[in-house]
């Protein structure tokens, strides 16, 4: 079993899958749209809504991060999409090298909160909220720091 981060998206998910193939330089791109089961009775969706992407992946250095749209039908029942600071991903443990490619990838059309840099606690350190309100925080000697603290 593993745990991955997974954004949902009010109509961006195949601009966000773009984005973030290209920013995470993925390995891996597959998506799904909601028109691909056919129509479900017990949920119509409007004609756009069929065009949305029901469930995709992107692979990445190792890593595993899923996106899908949520059509608005369904947020009456979920809710609706709003862009917030309720998730954080965090790269953990990548060498400074590969901390800046993704920043600056990622950074692109976004808000650079804190800019990668060496800190007390690591050699590669940095937070940006990415275009899609996405924040994303880098740490590149994170294990490290955590095992210092909890032996």
């Amino acid at each position: 079993m593993k745990t991955v981060a997974y954004l949902q998206f009010d109509g961006q998910a195949e601009e966000a899958l773009k984005f973030y193939e290209k920013a995470l330089q993925a390995t891996d791109v597959k998506k799904v749209r909601f028109n691909a089961l056919g129509e479900n009775p017990n949920m119509p969706l409007e004609k756009e809504d069929q065009e949305l992407i029901m469930e995709s992946r992107i692979e990445f250095a190792g890593n595993t991060l899923m996106l899908s749209d949520v059509p608005s039908a369904m947020q009456t029942v979920t809710g609706g999409i709003h862009k917030g600071n309720s998730l954080l991903i965090s790269i953990v443990d990548a060498t400074p090298e590969v901390n800046t490619s993704l920043f600056n990838g990622l950074s692109e059309g976004g808000t650079v909160i804190m800019p990668l840099s060496y800190t007390p606690w690591s050699a590669s350190f940095g937070m940006l909220i990415d275009q899609f309100g996405v924040t994303w925080k880098f740490n590149s000697e994170a294990s490290k720091f955590i095992e210092s603290f909890t032996k």
